[in-house]
Formats: C-alpha cells, structure tokens, sequence
C-alpha cells in the first residue's frame, strides 16, 4: 500500500509533539526532510488531536502520505497505540494511534520522543554503524535511548531507560520526579542556568555579562544564555560550562558501566555548544569509567539531525506499517 513519489521513495508524516509546539515534516525513506508544518501545542486532549488531524491533513494537502508517526514526549505502551502519561500534555490512558488513524484514514504509530531520535541518529546520522548506542538528549531536563544490536531497548513496560533520574547526588538539589540529586538536575539546560546563578551569588564579581543580565531580571537567565556567555569569554559562565561538562561525564560514566556502548551520543538543545564541554566530558567520562585505562571506550559523538531527529525517526518508524 506504500505511497509513492516521482522518486520512487515512500512518504511518510513524522510529528514531534512538544510542550510548547507541534512540528511535523514530510520524509523520505532515506531521511530527507520535503516539507515541514508548525503550530502551538493546544492545552486540552481534543484539541490537541485536532490540532494533529490539522497539521498532517495540510501535509497530505501537498504530498501522498503512507503513514503517520508520532514522538511523544511521555509513557508510551509497549504496543506503542497509547500514551500512558505524558507531563507535558493533555494525555492519559489516551489511545492517540488508534483515534488519530481512524480521523486521517492512515496508519499511526507513536514513539517516545528520545526513542525516534535516537532511532534517526542510528539510521541517518551520528550513530550510523554503531552497535550497542546510547542517545542522552540533554535540553530542559535529559531523554535517553537506547539501542542494542541495532534494536530499540523499551523495557518491560514500555519506559526504559530514564537515565536523567540516576541520583548522582545524594540529597542534591530538588528534581520535578520528586528525588534529590538527578542527573539531569546538575546537566541539563535547566541545571546549567542554575549552576551558573549559585556562582553568581558567591562571586558576583568574576561575572561582567551574566551580573549583568540577571540584575536586571533574575528570571531570565537559561542555558542557552549561559552558552553564548561562556563563548564570550564571561568566567562563570567558563566555570558553569566547566562544572556542566564535569557532571556530563558522571553520568557517562555510569551509563558505561551498565551498557559499556560502543558509542555515545550528545542530542537536544544543548547539544548546539558542544564545542565548548564536549572534550571536557570525554576526559571526564575516561577517568571516572569503571577499569579506566583498562578497557576500549565508548566513541561520544554530537548529534548530526539536531531538532528534526525525533521527526525524521518517528516517520522512519512509521514506515513499517506500510
């Protein structure tokens, strides 16, 4: 039933369902983006859906579409029809695949989001080749992925492996899941900004531009902010960027010693100022792994697809049910 270009290539309609907006893009079966959709994420599950109905109907407006897939920021059933819980988004116990193929007439599949990118990073970008991989998407807080032998390890429930919750430090700072100490609350976007405020507030002076801007909103400091600072030469933003790097090799650390990947890679938001921790972490990552100096490591690799990985892999993934 495949649906076919002048090319010869299959379309299919990937979907990355966020937060803040929906983007969809139309893909071929060898990863290229043809066309690309985007709206706001609305509030309420009917709306939502609508708002999904809209933007694939405006895809297949332009294109012959084979199928559907959605990457989803949340619990995903193991038969991948349901989103279970999603903190972001109006589902729970919603069985999306099952209305949204019914509304489009078109095969539907969903996929967490950290899943579908990896899934794009292994079959089109920096994971290409690798055999056991691990994807950390590091951006508000850390997605992970993970692939064995080329398959998609989802647990036995559907949610594995949530590597940002690992405690790393005991009684550390305050994480939304409800511990203390996650990885993801010492590297992430979220985390960078805050590491960098504590140094501010003990050494207000070693900062020109970071002092600066979160005097005159203390709201508004991120990690992005941070970034583009440290690239400028501010010392706490070097320093946060320093500490992020740190702790980013922690976490790939223990990720090496329960996985022991053949390669590592670096996704999400931040991913974008690689440049300035990814050395930092490699090192760190070589010192504190498990028989250090004793054993082959892992390849650590920043992300080729970027923000459209999650859309290429979901609908990648959804050309199975052609």
């Amino acid at each position: 039933m495949g649906t076919r270009v002048g090319t010869g290539q299959s379309l299919t309609v990937g979907i990355d369902i966020g937060g803040t907006n929906i983007r969809g893009s139309v893909v071929t079966d060898d990863g290229v983006v043809l066309d690309s959709v985007q709206a706001p994420t609305p509030r309420s599950a009917g709306a939502l859906e609508d708002g999904l109905d809209r933007a694939v109907r405006e895809l297949t407006g332009r294109h012959r579409i084979a199928a559907v897939g959605l990457a989803v920021a949340g619990f995903i059933d193991l038969e991948r029809t349901t989103v279970r819980f999603a903190p972001h988004l109006p589902w729970v116990d919603a069985p999306v695949a099952r209305d949204l193929g019914e509304r489009l007439g078109l095969p539907v599949v969903l996929e967490h989001d950290g899943n579908a990118a990896a899934w794009a990073e292994y079959r089109f970008g920096a994971s290409a080749g690798g055999r056991n991989v691990v994807t950390v998407a590091i951006g508000t807080g850390i997605g992970a992925a993970l692939l064995v032998d080329g398959v998609l390890y989802r647990g036995s429930h559907g949610v594995a492996p949530e590597l940002g919750h690992l405690q790393v430090v005991p009684g550390g700072r305050a994480c939304p899941c409800g511990k203390r100490g996650c990885w993801e609350r010492y590297c992430s976007g979220t985390a960078l900004a805050d590491t960098a405020i504590e140094m501010l507030a003990a050494n207000p002076s070693e900062s020109v531009l970071l002092a600066r801007e979160v005097a005159a909103d203390p709201g508004s400091l991120t990690g992005r902010r941070v970034a583009g600072a440290a690239q400028e030469g501010d010392r706490v933003a070097v320093r946060a960027m320093a500490d992020f790097a740190h702790w980013l090799g922690v976490g790939l650390a223990t990720v090496g010693d329960v996985f022991d990947p053949d390669l590592v890679v670096i996704a999400g938001g931040v991913a974008s100022s690689a440049a300035l921790f990814l050395d930092d972490a490699r090192a760190s990552y070589a010192r504190l792994v498990t028989g250090a100096g004793h054993r082959p490591l892992a390849r650590i690799r920043a992300t080729q697809l970027g923000g459209a990985a999650a859309m290429i892999g979901a609908a990648d993934l959804a050309r199975a049910l052609v």
